[in-house]
């Protein structure tokens, strides 16, 4: 097992891409910390890990608060000691052009794709500094390397991870702390649906897909998963300040 014995906190690991990679973590020996705002939804995240022959706690957290953010991760430090992965993936879509999109909408973009992310990394940073080695990973996206049609909000958060990402890497790159950016494109998960819905339908995304995508299809969340276990585990032991793109060639076309 590649993370045997590893203390994980995964946010937005109650479906999805965050899911998938806490069910991948978990299965390589990580202890997961399922952090997502559906407590629900984040315990059953928990549960199918225990139901698998692992270890996972379930922590209701809402990334757009400080306060759940700094008891996510000093709960966890205080509990286990030691914090080795922080996998920062709980995120929101917003769509639209610059004039369609209200302030208040673009303001939540900031504070949950990027804001919430550097309260989380700065929370954990200490704690891998101090124990000599740690990985945070950021979820951006490929809107963080390239650009969408009408995806002001979105596109402009996601560059800003990608850049917070290598300006940490950079700066904490000499204490051991890796940190990356895992850059999905399309991943058929409940994430997309309001640009699905932006475009029409699912009939809609379906043909968008199958014309501009190279490999004309979705990704599935497991193959995203898997992405994530090379960039926490010590197979990229040599990575970081890295914006692994994952879109099926949709950004080179």
């Amino acid at each position: 097992m590649i993370l045997e014995g590893r203390i994980a906190i995964v946010t937005g690991a109650g479906s999805g891409i965050g899911r998938a990679g806490a069910l991948a973590m978990a299965r390589e020996g990580a202890i997961i910390i399922v952090a997502d705002r559906n407590g629900e939804a984040g315990e059953a995240t928990a549960k199918a890990i225990l139901a698998a022959g692992g270890t996972a706690s379930a922590v209701t957290t809402d990334v757009d608060s400080d306060g759940d953010i700094e008891r996510l991760i000093g709960g966890t430090l205080d509990r286990h000691g030691r914090l080795d992965i922080l996998h920062n993936h709980a995120g929101i879509q917003v769509g639209g052009p610059l004039l369609d999109v209200p302030v208040d909408r673009m303001d939540a973009s900031w504070r949950i794709n990027v804001r919430a992310h550097f309260v989380a990394a700065k929370a954990a940073m200490p704690a891998m500094i101090a124990q000599g080695k740690g990985v945070i990973l950021n979820t951006a996206s490929n809107s963080g390397v390239f650009y969408d049609h009408e995806m002001i909000a979105y596109a402009t958060s996601k560059h800003a991870i990608v850049a917070m990402t290598r300006q940490m890497a950079i700066d904490y790159a000499r204490h051991n702390v890796r940190v990356n950016a895992l850059c999905p494109g399309w991943v058929d998960t409940p994430f997309n649906e309001p640009f699905i819905a932006q475009m029409g339908g699912r009939d809609a995304i379906e043909a968008y897909i199958k014309e501009k995508i190279p490999m004309g299809r979705w990704a599935s969340a497991d193959e995203i998963a898997e992405a994530i276990l090379f960039l926490v585990s010590d197979r990229s032991s040599f990575v970081t300040g890295h914006a692994l793109v994952i879109d099926g060639g949709e950004s080179i076309a």
